[in-house]
């Protein structure tokens, strides 16, 4: 914030200067940084009050000079006003500029962009983006307009004063004051991110502030139910009918790999004869919009024609009865509770178990598994692939049977 701010109109008298009228210019001055510009008037010096910085007289061509020069000076406070309304860096350069006209781009706030961004994004919901993508999007705005509350005491930000600094006040705010995990910072960064890069690519912004900050993600434990597991759940009956339902759609992602919103949104018609004669998904994911085809398990068939009848399901045209997913979850604590696990169960469970214990621990290759998965980049899938010290154990087994047999053996003579 400035501390001082003065105008003045005078004067100025060229090197040329022979006698008669003088150009009038006006001085700005900004904590003491000074810009002087021309405002193509001028006035005759005997006319002049220099300590009032007007015309002297009241004839008809003075009254409208100093008309013109209230009119100049009117123009400075309203870029005074317009400057401190959104927190734009208020300067003699950014005064001359904006009253000669020249170098002006458009200016945007921060909050104002993204909220426009949330807006586009909610008319594609359902066309090639999730539900819950977009909360997540509004979720980080609520996020973001907390922390300029917090940390500047308004409503907005100006594009053009973005920093570095800013970004890492940020997370700053995120982590300590919010008190949030590190990845969910990174995940509302990241959001932070792509309105920056738009702003940059539509020319509100001439530098990227996240030029030279990196996002990163820690690597995370990812659950999923054991091959023993797997079975006690298989296995476990429910008197409960809401329960069985809920088992049952959870392994069916399981043994298909699919998530929570790709689960939902089958139909009958997405399944249909794949390239071995079988009975495959063909679908496309919410999340990232890549296609995804995967042959179906006997599991997760006999689930299929399970409810093929359910009311629910019919009247929907789903080929599974639909739940919200904070119900689902909400039911699977209870069917863990029942089968006795420890790990929490989410229904994002199912998918690292179907990753995990039902292909890549059962020899499935990595780059099978990534396509059925539908990954865009096979590093996503290697996540899953660390984990598995099993896997790991049986490969090795193998290779120490193979090096065992080829081994020399020992010669009678022990030599």
């Amino acid at each position: 914030m400035y501390k001082s701010f003065k105008t003045l109109f005078f004067l100025k008298k060229g090197n040329r200067y022979k006698g008669g009228a003088m150009p009038i210019y006006v001085r700005i001055i900004i904590d003491g940084q000074r810009k002087e510009l021309s405002i193509q008037r001028s006035c005759d010096p005997k006319n002049w009050n220099q300590k009032s910085g007007r015309a002297r007289g009241s004839h008809h061509e003075i009254s409208q000079l100093n008309s013109y020069l209230d009119a100049i000076q009117g123009r400075i406070f309203d870029i005074q006003r317009e400057s401190e309304l959104i927190n734009e860096q208020f300067s003699p350069e950014l005064v001359k500029n904006k009253l000669l006209g020249v170098n002006q781009k458009q200016q945007h706030s921060l909050i104002e962009v993204y909220k426009y961004h949330n807006q586009q994004f909610a008319d594609l919901v359902g066309k090639e983006f999730s539900g819950g993508t977009l909360k997540k999007f509004n979720s980080a705005l609520k996020s973001l307009q907390n922390f300029i509350r917090w940390k500047f005491g308004t409503t907005d930000f100006p594009i053009s004063k973005l920093s570095h600094q800013f970004i890492t006040d940020y997370e700053f705010y995120l982590k300590s004051i919010q008190g949030i995990q590190h990845n969910t910072a990174m995940g509302n960064i990241k959001k932070l991110k792509k309105i920056v890069r738009q702003c940059v690519a539509n020319d509100w912004l001439d530098k990227d502030p996240f030029m030279s900050y990196k996002i990163k993600i820690r690597e995370t434990h990812r659950a999923y139910l054991s091959e023993e597991e797997l079975q006690t759940l298989t296995n476990k009956e429910f008197s409960i009918a809401r329960l069985d339902q809920v088992k049952d759609i959870f392994l069916f992602s399981c043994f298909t790999g699919l998530a929570y919103a790709d689960v939902m949104k089958l139909s009958p018609s997405d399944i249909a004869i794949g390239i071995d004669g079988e009975k495959w998904v063909f679908t496309t994911r919410t999340k990232t919009d890549t296609a995804s085809r995967i042959p179906l398990l006997p599991m997760a068939q006999e689930i299929i024609i399970k409810y093929s009848n359910h009311p629910k399901a019919v009247s929907t045209k789903k080929l599974l009865p639909t739940l919200s997913n904070q119900r689902l979850n909400s039911y699977l604590k209870e069917i863990s509770d029942a089968c006795g696990f420890t790990k929490e169960l989410t229904f994002h469970c199912a998918r690292h178990t179907f990753a995990t214990t039902v292909t890549l621990t059962n020899g499935v290759p990595i780059e099978s598994v990534s396509k059925m998965l539908g990954h865009k980049s096979l590093r996503t899938t290697q996540h899953y692939a660390k984990i598995l010290d099993i896997k790991v154990s049986a490969d090795m087994n193998i290779l120490r049977s193979k090096f065992s047999a080829q081994s020399p053996q020992k010669s009678e003579t022990g030599t």
